[in-house]
């Protein structure tokens, strides 16, 4: 198994963690693994640092010679920027429709489709799915209730564009540059993210049920 995620409470004060726990990990079997969804094996933890930090080991992340190059991540860091997302393919049915026309007027306005915007792609903990293909929201095999989308790890980090972070755009551009039309800087933007492709464009998605004991968790991957 290789690290993929480690989230501290600390970093994310809006993510709810199970009582006794602070430390969030997500690690991977880098295999293309032979099932319905053709792709790394995952497993999601919830630690306590107190307990884990006595039995930690320093060292290389493990990079087993079999694996999948598409599934290694590269060493990086997280910096938590809150954001305000919407649901793009996840609105309730007819409401697209309903709302079609302040659509129309917001791209004529702002120069954007709404689709292309409401929803960030990148890797992100909350708000919605970026679904690269129709949606599959999971219910929980116990109780039967919509899981919570807890954490997306996807192969997009953007060069561009409206959910470009301002620490990462161009400064060439300037202030007066639309946040849609604003462009990264060329001399970081080889060093977005974890350097992993998943699929296309595609992501994994891990959903949580805050219902039934234990947090039970599931996962989706689409390409």
């Amino acid at each position: 198994m290789v690290p993929v995620v480690q989230l501290y409470a600390r970093d994310v004060p809006g993510l709810d963690f199970p009582a006794g726990t602070d430390l969030l990990q997500i690690l991977w079997c880098p295999l293309v693994h032979q099932d319905d969804q053709y792709a790394a094996g995952p497993r999601l933890l919830w630690r306590s640092t107190e307990q884990t930090a006595a039995g930690a080991v320093a060292g290389e992340p493990p990079r087993p010679h079999t694996a999948e190059e598409d599934y290694l991540p590269r060493a990086c860091a997280v910096s938590p920027t809150a954001a305000v997302e919407y649901p793009n393919w996840d609105l309730p049915e007819g409401l697209a429709d309903l709302l079609g026309e302040r659509f129309e007027a917001m791209e004529a306005e702002r120069g954007y489709d709404y689709f292309a915007v409401a929803t960030t792609q990148q890797s992100k903990v909350g708000g919605y799915p970026g679904w690269t293909q129709q949606p599959d929201w999971p219910d929980c095999a116990g109780c039967g209730t919509r899981m919570e989308h807890l954490v997306s790890i996807t192969a997009t980090e953007p060069g561009g564009g409206r959910w470009l972070p301002l620490d990462d755009r161009d400064p060439r551009g300037g202030a007066a540059v639309p946040s849609w039309l604003a462009e990264a800087d060329p001399a970081v933007l080889d060093t977005f993210g974890h350097g992993m492709c998943l699929g296309d464009l595609g992501g994994m998605y891990f959903f949580v049920c805050r219902v039934c004991p234990g947090t039970p968790y599931t996962h989706r991957y689409d390409c």
